[in-house]
């Protein structure tokens, strides 16, 4: 052991290296946020490497570099991306033409075959989990290919370029020239209008700067998932973004090398990229500290008895995209649709209900490595800490009870956790905010009871769907707190589902939390453009009126949730990001990721 007096007895320059080293030295906990950013490597018969300026850039940016030989084995890559925050596809040799579904061009020059395979495998699984990712010129096209682009084996063989394409030479100009690769060889336009790399880069859309170029293929067909950013002089694709959706920059020049050289444009994009790591480090962490629940999914609407929930499906919830978000809970929901009310119909409702449910148990149960079915808090927490996932069962409109009160103790034993009075048109409960004809004007008397018994049993009242003078009698009779499962706020988007301020109040001031709907229709007046900046801005909205503890999220995946950058279970790690990004502290987001909802299931008795 190498104590003070084994030191003194040391060389005098490896002394001094490990003082120097040890006056370096910080805490572990420090480091906490330091982001690990994985660089693929070229092969030689050397061994794998690459270009010391990678790692310089990522270092001095605030990063870790980690250098990632080329794996053999698909089913290391989640092990090995577990321990990343980021993803630096480097440059490199040419693309095996198989994977473009061609056959091979004259010019193609040296390819890597197990490189390809090994970065397009990681690519998927990096995508999948939200995994910062940043590409520079084989790299971006990696990206592109692995998100359905394609590519110009030799660019110079694909001109005159396709119509498609954002300018259109005859002729391109020289992507290939001998020159210091610290130096700019042509110039590249970024795209008119607001450019998020021209930003990040200390520009706005339309600028012009000069890059280096050490390439001879290139994008062909920008991918879906892709956002163009900037173009060269003869049309060809130079950088492209995946924000608001996924976290990916990719780049058709090296920016290392030029950052090297001192150039502070590019010495900006390896700091955007850094921190971009730095915060998805810290949203990992968060996750895996807490309890992470979304409230209200309508998955069962797609289940049967022969449903694995523990492969990855169609279906925007499942085990698999669980575990790529980091989600501890998932409500599911025995959904109902509003029906004709005569006493044959509401039995088939109630019939329709308690299958459902007894669904949602089987397909739990057929997995119990995997999956918990747990209706309490200390479940659930039992759950984390075994490292299962856990299934909560409700029901999503109050049809399924008909007009009967004893119904509630089956659902009980059951194991439902809140049931949602009504859905879209009023029943024997209440008052529906959509297709009301304003039957009850709020709770019916058999409503009324129907919220004291829910008290007693422990059921949580959740008041998503109900009409303003249902919520109001709810605040006004409910012994304990109560839920919206899936809310969003008035006065940032006015629809009638959405709750006004004072009803968010009343229900903070009860004890009770509003989980705020990623429906687009609720987050955004243009549904269109609804992401997932503005489901933050919700929250924030929340925040502002009644505090952190008032508010948390109710997805409705499977049953219409879906955001630019949040379309399942795999993405609500990007909400978390973007509340980390706002200043929210770690205290809150433990709160507003889960803690508030299971807060109020404890104080009704769950």
């Amino acid at each position: 052991m190498l104590d003070a007096p084994n030191i003194e007895q040391l060389p005098l320059a490896l002394r001094r290296l490990y003082e120097e080293a040890e006056g370096r030295n910080v805490s572990p906990l420090s480091l906490q946020a330091v982001p690990r950013i994985g660089l693929t490597c070229h092969t030689t018969e050397a061994g794998y490497s690459v270009n010391p300026a990678y790692v310089q850039v990522i270092e001095e940016a605030g990063g870790i570099p980690i250098l990632l030989p080329t794996l053999r084995e698909s089913c290391k890559h989640t092990a090995l991306l577990e321990t990343l925050d980021g993803l630096l596809l480097t440059g490199g040799g040419d693309v095996h033409p198989s994977f473009l579904g061609e056959e091979p061009v004259p010019e193609l020059g040296k390819i890597d075959y197990p490189r390809d395979r090994y970065e397009l495998e990681l690519i998927l699984f990096a995508y999948r989990r939200n995994i910062p990712m940043l590409g520079i010129c084989r790299g971006f096209q990696m990206i592109n290919i692995a998100l359905g682009g394609t590519l110009m084996q030799d660019l110079y063989k694909s001109f005159p370029l396709p119509p498609s394409f954002y300018k259109r030479l005859s002729s391109p100009i020289n992507h290939s020239p001998e020159m210091d690769k610290r130096e700019g060889a042509h110039t590249v336009t970024f795209t008119t209008g607001h450019s998020m790399l021209a930003e990040i880069m200390g520009h706005t859309g339309g600028d012009a700067i000069w890059v280096n170029s050490l390439h001879h293929q290139a994008i062909g067909k920008l991918s879906k998932e892709l956002r163009l950013e900037a173009v060269a002089p003869d049309g060809i694709i130079e950088a492209a973004v995946g924000y608001p959706n996924k976290p990916i920059v990719g780049v058709q020049w090296h920016p290392e090398h030029m950052a090297c050289g001192g150039n502070p444009e590019m010495k900006s994009l390896f700091t955007f990229f850094v921190r971009e790591a730095s915060l998805f480090a810290q949203a990992k962490a968060i996750h895996r500290k807490s309890i992470v629940l979304d409230s209200h999914t309508d998955t069962p609407m797609f289940l049967t008895p022969e449903s694995d929930l523990t492969q990855r499906g169609e279906w925007k919830v499942d085990a698999v995209k669980m575990e790529e978000g980091k989600v501890d809970a998932t409500i599911m929901v025995a959904y109902l649709p509003q029906g004709k009310r005569s006493s044959e119909d509401l039995l088939k409702a109630q019939d329709f209900a308690l299958n459902k449910l007894k669904v949602i148990e089987y397909v739990v149960s057929q997995n119990k490595d995997r999956l918990l079915y747990a209706s309490s808090v200390e479940e659930i927490k039992r759950a984390k800490r075994e490292g299962l996932l856990s299934i909560v069962p409700a029901i999503e409109n109050g049809y399924a009870l008909g007009k009967s009160l004893t119904l509630l103790e089956e659902y009980r034993r059951m194991g439902v956790v809140y049931i949602t009075l009504c859905h879209n048109g009023d029943n024997d409960i209440c008052d529906s905010a959509c297709r009301s004809v304003r039957e009850h004007k709020g709770l019916s008397n058999f409503g009324k009871e129907v919220v004291l018994k829910m008290n007693e049993l422990g059921i949580l009242i959740d008041v998503s769907h109900a009409s303003d003078d249902t919520i109001a009698d709810v605040l006004e009779l409910s012994q304990r707190p109560i839920i919206a499962s899936h809310s969003s706020c008035r006065a940032l988007c006015p629809h009638p589902r959405n709750l006004t301020d004072e009803q968010i109040r009343r229900i903070a001031q009860l004890g009770g939390v509003v989980q705020i709907c990623l429906y687009s229709d609720f987050i955004s007046e243009k549904p269109g453009l609804a992401c997932v900046q503005e489901a933050a801005n919700h929250i924030d909205h929340i925040v502002s009126l009644a505090g952190y503890e008032a508010v948390g999220i109710g997805s409705d995946f499977d049953g219409g949730g879906d955001l630019e950058g949040c379309h399942g279970s795999n993405d609500l790690i990007n909400l978390t990001v973007e509340l980390l990004r706002r200043g929210y502290s770690e205290e809150q987001l433990i709160a507003i990721l889960g803690g508030n909802f299971l807060r109020v299931m404890a104080m009704s008795g769950r």
